[in-house]
C-alpha cells in the first residue's frame, strides 16, 4: 500500500513539473515572439543554453542567437506573433507545436516587404532545467516561408 501511495506521489510530482516546464515553454514563446520582449532571452533562457538547431545561417551560438532572430522578425514583422498550437511534456521535455503570423513589413533573410500576411509553422523540442530553458531542438517550415517570401536575386554581387 505505501509503494502505491508513493508511485502516485512521483506520478503527481512528475505532472507538477511536467505543468511548470509547459508554463516556462509557453511564457517564454509568448513574450519573445508574440510580445517582442527581448528581455525574456535573460528571464528564461540559461546562460549555457544550447540551441541544436541555429534559427539562421551564421547565428551566434547560446542565447544571443535566439535573442538575434527574435530581432529579426520582430524588425520585419512588427505584428508578429506565436500561437501555440500544442504543448507536450515529459519530465524535463517540451515540444511545442505552433503557427506564428505576421504582416511582412521590413526586409526578412534578404527579401523586400510585400505587405503581405506571412505563417511560419513550427515544431521545437525544449529541454527546462528549473525555471530555464537549457537545450532546443527545432523544425521550421522554412520553405513555405522563402514561398511566401517571394522570388530573390541570388545572383552574386560582382565586387568593384
Amino acid at each position: 500500500m505505501v509503494l502505491a501511495r508513493t508511485r502516485r506521489n512521483d506520478r503527481r510530482m512528475t505532472t507538477d513539473r511536467s505543468t511548470h516546464n509547459k508554463q516556462v515553454v509557453e511564457d517564454f514563446i509568448r513574450e519573445l515572439f508574440t510580445e517582442g520582449d527581448l528581455g525574456a532571452v535573460d528571464r528564461y533562457l540559461d546562460p549555457t543554453f544550447v540551441n541544436h538547431d541555429p534559427p539562421f545561417p551564421g547565428a551566434p551560438d547560446g542565447p544571443e542567437g535566439i535573442r538575434q532572430a527574435a530581432a529579426m522578425f520582430r524588425q520585419a514583422v512588427p505584428d508578429w506573433h506565436s500561437n501555440v498550437e500544442q504543448l507536450v511534456a515529459e519530465s524535463d521535455i517540451v515540444v511545442e507545436r505552433f503557427t506564428a503570423r505576421g504582416t511582412h513589413r521590413g526586409d526578412l533573410m534578404g527579401a523586400e516587404p510585400t505587405g503581405r500576411e506571412i505563417t511560419l509553422a513550427g515544431i521545437n523540442i525544449f529541454r527546462v532545467d528549473g525555471d530555464r530553458i537549457v537545450e532546443r531542438w527545432g523544425r521550421l517550415d522554412e520553405l513555405g516561408l522563402l514561398r511566401q517570401l517571394g522570388p530573390r536575386d541570388s545572383t552574386p554581387q560582382s565586387q568593384v
